[in-house]
């Protein structure tokens, strides 16, 4: 008996192990935020690094979200609510402002100050640094339009 591996047949083969392989760490579960379909989320989600704090990009199944790392250590949804001034710190990362919310550290939750529509950014600490996973999304979240910016008390009362 003759056995012959056609060339399509691997091809098609391949494709198979491949798939199987990538759909491993499967489809990571989110739901869209309420201003998901502004079309300035459209902007920041195809700008969105494969990379980000090296953990590699995943595939969501909700519209303007991103989600990188197995399991997903870093989790971003485009669309919140525009936040109003608050106690809450302001960091500004490369030109970029974060109000960030330790409350359930390890988890941290950064959201955009002063741009509309809104990004949270939602990162685990213990796998990721917060820093370099801001640093890493800057150039997608930087295309939303700034109306505003971080301010604190020596900004408010500076002669």
């Amino acid at each position: 008996m003759n056995i012959r591996i056609r060339p399509l047949g691997f091809v098609t083969v391949a494709a198979i192990i491949g798939l199987g392989l990538t759909s491993c760490a499967g489809v990571v579960p989110m739901k869209p935020a309420e201003d998901s379909n502004n079309p300035e989320c459209a902007n920041v989600t195809v700008r969105l690094p494969d990379t980000v704090s090296e953990l590699t990009k995943r595939e969501t199944n909700a519209q303007a979200t991103g989600a990188w790392g197995t399991p997903a250590a870093v989790l971003l949804t485009c669309g919140v609510t525009v936040p109003g001034p608050t106690t809450l710190p302001c960091v500004s990362i490369n030109d970029v402002d974060w109000i960030e919310d330790d409350s359930q550290a390890p988890l941290y939750r950064y959201t955009t100050y002063g741009r509309t529509p809104a990004v949270e950014v939602v990162i685990d600490s213990e796998a990721v640094s917060g820093t370099t996973t801001l640093v890493d999304l800057g150039p997608a979240v930087s295309v939303l339009p700034q109306t505003s910016q971080c301010t604190d008390i020596t900004d408010v009362f500076s002669e």
